[in-house]
């Protein structure tokens, strides 16, 4: 009887790790350390699962640069996951999306500071496009708002 106790408790400890979900990968983000809606998008992020790993400096454009963000598609902060770009307020859904379809692309990018994207947290009805930028430079709309 002891080992049929033993065996089901193993099972019941065991079972739920098979089926959980595999860990996030983690996010690197770089923003200005004076920047709230960048902390609140992080902080987004964060509740959506994705472990985050800061870097705060006054300019970014170096890494945006070395990321491909075209000048115009630009946003208050950067950041990269698994060897894609996410650029702006791009919502938690849409980048594990992105990372479950495995695009050939750059990336999502969010261009300018959309008031009701995540982070930015306004009340207010407002519709926005994510865009996913291909490695060609070009961008189509991936997701509406």
């Amino acid at each position: 009887m002891k080992a049929s106790i033993r065996m089901a408790v193993l099972l019941a400890l065991l079972v739920p790790t098979a089926w959980a979900a595999p860990p996030l990968p983690t996010v690197t983000v770089y923003k200005s350390p004076s920047c709230v809606c960048c902390g609140r998008w992080i902080e987004h992020m964060k509740a959506n699962g994705f472990p985050m790993v800061v870097h705060d400096a006054e300019d970014i454009t170096a890494h945006k640069v070395r990321l491909g963000v075209p000048p115009a598609m630009g946003s208050c902060h950067t950041a990269e996951v698994s060897g894609y770009l996410v650029e702006g307020h791009v919502p938690a859904a849409d980048v594990k999306r992105m990372l479950a379809e495995k695009p050939d692309a750059k990336g999502l990018v969010l261009p300018g500071m959309p008031q009701n994207a995540p982070g930015m947290d306004a009340m207010i009805e407002s519709p926005y496009d994510v865009l996913l930028l291909g490695n060609d430079g070009r961008a189509a709309i991936y997701v509406r708002h």
